[in-house]
């Protein structure tokens, strides 16, 4: 239960007259995953919940969890989450005074025993290996097994929660896949009423099967991958459906486009790693403002037109290119620590994670203290995005 200054912060937190649906759309990126939880237990403490998750990869597990239960359980399954794929690595890591070098051999150490070991109750290397497996067959086409997966989300979410309306509240869970056939992009919606086709556990899973080291997983007679090889967060997506009032979207991003110069090729490819999975965030936030723009500028043309042109099919396609509700995007990103090195989207030690829950939580608090969130109003261009994190953490 949040406390009473942390009330009072919620009351400045969602300043003005009008209500906005509140979305959380979180991104891949493995291990950095506990960033996405310390975000939501943050928000939740400050009397902001979402109304609609929406995640890829293990976006799409922290928002199944958060779906998946009722809202005193959802910090509670998220906790027991990550302190269970963090168990097997427990060691404390290196005294600060020990520098830089000592903790990032701890990272790769830790990242190196998770490869060969795999994380609790998320994967397990497979055994024979993959490449000793039948030709042709699912066990041949990824490196571990997953099946530990689908009983922790069995165990840690309740999918009929998240397939029917509950009298204490619904959160609508999106997630998104890549079809291994089509190439093309699949998002798969509690809100789509399909109650023959329920979501379960193997959608959560799907959209986190990143090649090669997971085997994709078939859904109705087809194939999926982790959606993040097409794009890395479902914000498009979100910005996309039909929106009957302002929308408040908190994105939560694992990989910052932003960082320092590599100094050797380590380095070069945490940079690279980051860039890959980071610019098409950006993208998508610049496409989302200017299709807002470009549907506020053809509702305000709709209006000084004479009224035969309401029917006009032309002036139709305009108006509908973009919603006309207002869109504020409140942008939490983690920005690696300089010790962090190209694995750490799989460095799973339980001091790693417990630093960037501690990240995600600052972040929030950061972010519902500065001024231009607290005295924010509605964005007359129709979005505003605000990115109100430490930008010289990188």
């Amino acid at each position: 239960m949040a406390s009473s200054s942390a009330s009072a912060t919620a009351k400045r937190a969602l300043p003005g007259p009008h209500h906005e649906q509140c979305t959380l759309v979180l991104q891949g990126g493995g291990a950095l995953g506990a960033y996405q939880a310390g975000v939501y237990e943050a928000l939740e403490e400050n009397g902001i919940c979402p109304e609609w998750v929406a995640g890829v990869s293990i976006g799409a597990i922290n928002a199944a969890i958060i779906a998946g239960n009722p809202k005193e359980l959802r910090v509670p399954r998220l906790k027991e989450f990550w302190g269970n794929v963090s168990s097997q690595l427990v060691a404390p890591p290196p005294p600060a005074q020990w520098g830089i070098q000592a903790r990032e051999f701890f990272n790769e150490s830790s990242a190196a025993m998770v490869s060969m070991l795999g994380a609790p109750g998320f994967f397990k290397p497979r055994v024979p290996a993959a490449q000793y497996q039948p030709q042709g067959t699912l066990a041949a086409l990824g490196i571990y097994d997953t099946e530990p997966l689908r009983a922790t989300l069995l165990q840690l979410v309740d999918f009929d929660r998240i397939n029917r309306q509950c009298p204490d509240g619904n959160v609508r869970l999106s997630v998104g896949a890549v079809n291994v056939g089509s190439g093309n992009f699949a998002y798969f919606d509690s809100a789509d009423g399909k109650q023959d086709k329920p979501l379960g556990p193997q959608h959560i899973m799907a959209s986190g099967a990143l090649p090669p080291g997971f085997a994709p997983v078939e859904i109705d007679g087809e194939f999926y991958w982790d959606g993040g090889l097409v794009s890395n967060t479902p914000l498009q997506y979100v910005i996309d459906q039909p929106a009957a009032e302002d929308m408040l979207v908190f994105q939560v991003d694992l990989f910052s486009a932003r960082g320092r110069m590599p100094r050797n090729l380590s380095e070069v490819a945490e940079r690279a790693k980051d860039i890959q999975f980071a610019s098409r965030t950006r993208f998508n936030t610049d496409l989302v403002a200017m299709q807002q723009k470009l549907a506020s500028a053809a509702q305000k043309l709709a209006k000084k037109l004479p009224p035969k042109f309401a029917d006009d099919p032309d002036l139709k396609q305009l108006l509908n290119a973009g919603s006309a509700a207002a869109v504020t995007i409140v942008h939490m990103i983690h920005r690696s620590k300089h010790y962090e090195t190209q694995s750490k989207d799989y460095e799973f030690s339980r001091a790693t994670v417990r630093e960037h829950w501690a990240a995600g939580r600052a972040d929030v608090e950061r972010t519902l203290r500065d001024p231009r969130w607290l005295h924010r109003h509605r964005p007359p261009a129709g979005i505003n995005v605000l990115d109100l994190t430490k930008p010289d953490s990188v």
